[in-house]
C-alpha cells in the first residue's frame, strides 16, 4: 500500500486529545454555502479507530426479462469490455467528466476515459463483486467496494491505493460532497464515516438489520439512512446522533430500497418495497405526503390468477428547477409526481423494470434505465418520450449522466459500460 497522501485544507487542522482525534469545525452562515466551509463543516466530528470483519456474499444478476442478443442496434459512441462479468456500477468523474470507475461481478474495478474507452488503470485487491465505485468531489481519489466489505480508495492522477478498509457486507458507499470524507452502509445495520486518507473512524449504529441505502444531504452536515425494517434515520454527521427516527406509520412496511433530497437538501424522499414513496421534512423529520401505488402503478402485465405481484420503489429523485419529483417501479411505471398538490401529474410505462432513474441538471427531463437494455429521456412537463438509446444485450444494472447532460455511460449485465451521446439541437 503506498504511503499516505497529505491531508487535504477539510482536515488539516487535527487535534489530539487523548484516544479521540478532534477536528475544529467552522460554523456555517444562513446564505448559500460556500464549499470551502462546507469541507470545513466535517472538522468536529469525533473519530476513533475500530475495525471489523466481514462476511462473504454473492451478488447474481436476475435474467428475467432479458433476452439473449437482445438488440442488435447499437446507439452508443464508445464500448468498454475489460470486464468479464456482469456491471454493476459506473461513476462519473465531477469536475471534468472525462473519467468513469465501472464495478463488476468479476471482483475488478476500472477507471477509464470516456472519450475513448482507454483504461486509465485498474482498482486491484478486490475479492468479490465490486457494487460500488465513486469519484470523490473533486475528481482527485475514486473509491471502490465490494460486497464483502472491503473498501479501497485510490488517487486517480498517482494511479495508487491510499487507503482501505474492511467492514460487513456493503450496502451502499457514498462521499461527501465536499471534503475527502467517505460514507457507507452495512448489513449488520452501522452506517460509517471515515476521513481519508488519514482513516479516522466515526460508526453510526442503526437497528440490527441492514442499512440498504443512505445519502449525504447537501449542506454536509447531515445524511438520510433507510434500513431493512422500513425505518428511516437522519443523522448528525458532526455529533453522530440520530436527529429523527421514522418508523411505524411514519417509516415503511417493507426494506427501504432508496432515498434522494432535493437541491436544498430541505426535502427527502424515500422509497421501499412496500411500494409507497414518502415525502419528509428533514429539519422535523415528520412525513408530509404518501405516494401510494394503488393510485398510480399501473399493472404492466397481466398475471395468471393467484400469482403474486412483484412491485417496488427502484429509483426517486427531485426536479431541481420546478416543484416535480420522479418514482421508478419494478413493474416499469415512471410516475411524476407534483410537490405543490402531492398529486400524479404523468405515468410513463415501460415495457420493463425501472432500474435506475435521474434528472437531467437545471431541467425538467428525466433519464431511466431498465431491464430492457435500453435509455429513455422523458418530458416531466408533457410525459412523453424525448428519445430512446439502446446497444446492450442484457440489462442495464446503472447508469451516470455528466454535467452537462451530453453524455450517459451504463453498466450492464452484459458485460459491458458504454458512453451514449444523447445532446440534441432541440434540447
Amino acid at each position: 500500500m503506498a504511503d499516505p497522501e497529505p491531508q487535504d485544507p477539510a482536515a488539516a487542522e487535527l487535534q489530539l486529545h487523548e484516544d479521540e482525534e478532534i477536528i475544529e469545525v467552522l460554523e456555517l452562515s444562513d446564505t448559500e454555502p460556500d464549499a470551502d466551509d462546507l469541507a470545513n463543516e466535517m472538522e468536529d466530528v469525533d473519530f476513533a479507530d475500530e475495525g471489523e470483519g466481514a462476511e462473504h456474499e454473492d451478488w447474481e444478476t436476475e435474467d428475467e426479462g432479458v433476452e439473449e442478443g437482445m438488440d442488435a442496434l447499437d446507439d452508443s459512441e464508445v464500448t468498454f469490455s475489460s470486464h468479464t462479468a456482469s456491471v454493476f456500477c459506473v461513476s462519473l468523474d465531477p469536475q471534468e467528466s472525462e473519467l468513469a470507475v465501472t464495478g463488476g461481478e468479476d471482483d475488478k474495478a476500472f477507471v477509464w476515459r470516456i472519450s475513448d474507452g482507454e483504461l486509465l488503470f485498474e482498482c486491484t485487491g478486490h475479492k468479490d463483486s465490486v457494487t460500488c465505485a465513486v469519484f470523490s468531489h473533486d475528481s482527485s481519489m475514486v473509491a471502490t467496494g465490494d460486497m464483502s466489505g472491503l473498501i479501497k480508495v485510490w488517487k486517480v492522477d498517482s494511479k495508487q491505493e491510499i487507503w482501505s478498509f474492511e467492514v460487513a457486507d456493503l450496502e451502499w458507499m457514498e462521499w461527501h460532497p465536499c471534503a475527502h470524507v467517505l460514507l457507507a452502509g452495512t448489513a449488520d445495520g452501522n452506517s460509517w464515516m471515515w476521513k481519508v486518507p488519514s482513516g479516522e473512524c466515526k460508526t453510526f449504529q442503526g437497528p440490527s438489520c441492514p442499512a440498504t441505502c443512505g445519502r449525504v444531504l447537501p449542506d454536509g452536515k447531515k445524511a438520510v439512512v433507510g434500513y431493512e425494517d422500513g425505518t428511516v434515520r437522519i443523522w448528525d454527521l458532526k455529533q453522530g446522533n440520530s436527529l429523527h427516527v421514522l418508523k411505524g406509520q411514519d417509516g415503511h412496511r417493507g426494506p427501504l430500497t432508496c432515498v434522494a433530497s432535493n437541491k436544498d437538501g430541505s426535502l427527502l424522499l424515500t422509497g421501499s418495497v412496500d411500494c409507497d414513496t414518502k415525502l419528509v421534512n428533514s429539519a422535523t423529520g415528520k412525513v408530509l405526503g404518501v405516494f401510494r401505488t394503488e393510485s398510480n402503478v399501473s399493472h404492466a402485465s397481466p398475471r395468471e390468477a393467484g400469482e403474486p405481484e412483484s412491485n417496488s420503489v427502484e429509483s426517486l429523485g427531485f426536479c431541481s428547477i420546478l416543484p416535480l419529483a420522479a418514482v421508478g417501479y419494478l413493474d416499469g411505471t415512471l410516475a411524476i409526481y407534483d410537490l405543490s398538490t402531492q398529486s400524479l401529474r404523468h405515468r410513463c410505462q415501460h415495457e420493463s423494470g425501472i432500474v435506475q432513474l435521474l434528472w437531467e441538471e437545471n431541467s425538467a427531463v428525466i433519464y431511466t434505465c431498465s431491464l430492457d437494455g435500453a435509455v429513455r429521456l422523458w418530458d416531466a412537463r408533457s410525459g412523453k418520450m424525448i428519445s430512446e438509446y439502446r446497444g446492450h444485450a442484457a440489462e442495464i444494472l446503472d447508469f451516470a449522466v455528466n454535467k452537462d447532460a451530453s453524455v450517459v455511460v451504463t453498466a450492464s449485465g452484459d458485460q459491458k459500460a458504454k458512453v451514449f451521446c444523447v445532446q440534441r439541437p432541440d434540447r
